[in-house]
């Protein structure tokens, strides 16, 4: 992997400089004077500090001479923030290099093929960095040996040029390289500098493409017309012009998956690393298994979201929708609807024309199961033909256990009662190593796999969802996507796959500065096109959620393996809890207007993917 750092040195920063490095794009500012007020500063602006090990201060990250480096690891300092100059004897830099773990040896221009040849000693895992002023500097050091491009004030026409002077597309990194995971940058960094490098990042702990988009957000998909990546910004880019040859290991992969064989675990891990043009292989590949799959026909569902309190015992750490009680002065009012009021809204929708009512809502400190099953009842009398697609493994969970019975009888109350299908919501990340951090109070994976498993077992089928885009990364994505596939090979029991892309801007992790500002474009492309990969025989729909990410975001993933558009929501409440601004509903015309624009056939559908009576229009 090429890496670059777009920095700036300075001496001792002021809030109004760093202000104006960042938003010239610089992700790094290194220190060479000043203490914890110009930290703080650089910080508080969104760059993060680099700083010579002589100053003593507490930055993300050190430039040392060997005696330095060797100092800073003996006090226990993280490799990965250490970067070693290239100075003194080759020996002593050898030494320090291997005792340290240092990330990087810094060096000149004049002497890049020297610390290369240090560098790829046995047992030394440095890059070799360099700043280079210009293209044909990079290029020379490159061939050289240098790994890490040091850059000062480069716009995105000239970081183009370097993009399509290399073999490889470069990786823009932070502080520290790319790939560190969020609990080892947790255990690192102090809050401050761990809040700094969230904004910085995306999944991969590379640096996120410079957007104001993120999902929920009233903006179009940062994508160029003519692209399906957001990689990158400049022109030659938006073109379509750039392509570089696909690595053998990802080439491999998506062969083997054209011809019907799915990817291993280790490889969804791969796919996910994927990046710019990558990307867009992926998704073309994707999109090809759709068609296989699917054919151009894109389906929707009529329905309504009745979420019938936003009260919930539980504190999860992306939820912005639910309250506590009043005195605890929480955002919004605390609510929950009347039984009545729940059958009415399933009435009223039926008579719209919806075909489904779809059941969610906070765990409110007074229900036990009876209250779910009593609001199945409601809903069936209200609205006998109406579909009931409600109560998460989670409610299913509590439900069990306020009443007093296993999981398989509370689920076959429900199912007597009227219950159809589950959503596959709770799921969050299927990785308990994220969840401890993100819903530690909820149900664990297994809880969710068992719940998923009962309920398909007595023939209620259910969807399959992933919410990305926090604290989570490919690693987790892949053990989610397994946790799924080994649910299904066993049931056959989910009917599609859903990605719901973390809305930031209200969730109390975002707010706390423990979570990145969600995905970005690209990682969404991904997690609409890797399922389709992975969940190849297994999984024939992979649906868009137009709430999180608007028709026109949703409908430019139809051509990255989504066949599926979800439903009209009348009423949705919980995306909009956290910040989204697209709207509560979504009509059929828009829908099938939006769908026929991408060059695919909308078609209604059942919850079931069946064909639904001829009906009114919801």
């Amino acid at each position: 992997m090429i890496t670059f750092c777009r920095l700036r040195p300075v001496e001792r920063p002021t809030a109004a400089w760093a202000a104006a490095r960042r938003r010239q794009g610089a992700a790094v500012a290194e220190v060479g004077d000043g203490g914890a007020e110009e930290v703080a500063v650089c910080l508080e602006e969104g760059l993060l500090p680099v700083a010579p090990a002589a100053a003593g201060m507490d930055a993300a990250a050190w430039v040392a001479s060997p005696a330095e480096a060797l100092a800073l690891s003996g006090s226990g300092t993280d490799g990965r923030r250490i970067t070693v100059r290239h100075e003194g004897p080759a020996e002593e830099v050898l030494d320090a290099l291997a005792r340290s773990g240092a990330a990087y040896l810094r060096t000149r221009r004049s002497t890049v093929a020297d610390a290369a040849a240090l560098a790829a000693m046995p047992g030394v895992a440095a890059a070799v960095s360099v700043f280079v002023d210009d293209v044909d500097e990079a290029v020379a050091a490159v061939e050289a040996g240098a790994r890490d491009l040091l850059l000062r004030d480069w716009d995105t026409e000239r970081l183009g040029r370097l993009r399509d002077a290399l073999d490889e597309a470069p990786v823009e990194r932070t502080a520290v390289p790319p790939g560190m995971a969020v609990d080892d940058a947790r255990a690192v960094f102090d809050e401050a500098t761990f809040t700094a490098w969230l904004h910085q990042v995306d999944a991969s702990g590379a640096v996120r493409p410079r957007t104001e988009w993120a999902p929920g957000k009233d903006l179009a998909a940062p994508r160029p017309p003519s692209r399906l990546s957001a990689q990158w910004a400049d022109p030659v880019w938006a073109a379509g012009a750039t392509v570089h040859r696909l690595p053998d290991d990802l080439a491999g992969i998506l062969e083997r998956s054209v011809e019907g064989i799915a990817p291993q675990r280790d490889e969804v891990r791969r796919l996910f690393e994927a990046r710019g043009t990558e990307v867009e292989a992926v998704a073309e590949v994707a999109d090809a298994l759709r068609e296989r799959a699917n054919g151009d026909v894109v389906t929707y569902v009529t329905n309504r979201n009745i979420n019938y309190t936003n009260q919930c015992t539980f504190r999860c750490g992306f939820c912005a929708f639910s309250k506590g009680p009043r005195s605890l002065n929480l955002r919004g009012e605390p609510y929950l609807l009347e039984i009545h009021e729940v059958a009415f809204r399933a009435r009223e929708a039926a008579e719209r024309g919806a075909t489904e009512v779809c059941l969610q809502g906070g765990i409110h400190p007074g229900f036990t199961g009876d209250f779910y099953v009593e609001v199945v009842e409601a809903v069936k009398e209200a609205a006998p033909g109406i579909h009931v697609h409600g109560f998460t493994p989670l409610e299913v969970w509590q439900g069990a256990a306020t009443t007093g019975v296993p999981v398989p009888e509370f689920l076959r109350r429900l199912a007597a009662a009227g219950l159809d299908t589950l959503p596959g919501t709770a799921a969050e990340i299927l990785d308990d190593r994220v969840r401890r951090h993100l819903c530690p109070d909820k149900i664990t994976t297994s809880e969710w796999a068992y719940v998923m498993t009962e309920a398909h077992g007595m023939g209620l089928r259910s969807t399959a969802t992933v919410m990305f885009g926090h604290i989570d990364g490919p690693e987790n994505w892949a053990e989610h996507l397994e946790v799924i596939r080994r649910v299904q090979r066993r049931t056959g029991g989910f009917t599609e796959f859903v990605p719901l892309p973390f809305v930031h801007m209200g969730a109390p992790i975002y707010l706390r500065g423990r979570a990145r500002p969600g995905p970005t474009w690209d990682e969404v492309v991904l997690m609409h096109a890797v399922p389709r990969l992975a969940l190849d025989g297994l999984i024939p729909n992979i649906q868009a959620s137009w709430v999180k990410l608007g028709l026109e975001g949703a409908s430019a993933l139809l051509d990255a393996g989504v066949n599926d558009f979800g439903g009209t929501l009348m009423d949705e409440n919980i995306s909009r809890a956290a910040g989204a601004s697209h709207g509560q509903m979504a009509g059929p015309a828009a829908i099938e207007a939006a769908v026929a624009a991408a060059g695919k056939t909308p078609r209604r559908r059942t919850t079931l993917y069946g064909e639904p009576a001829a009906s009114r229009e919801a």
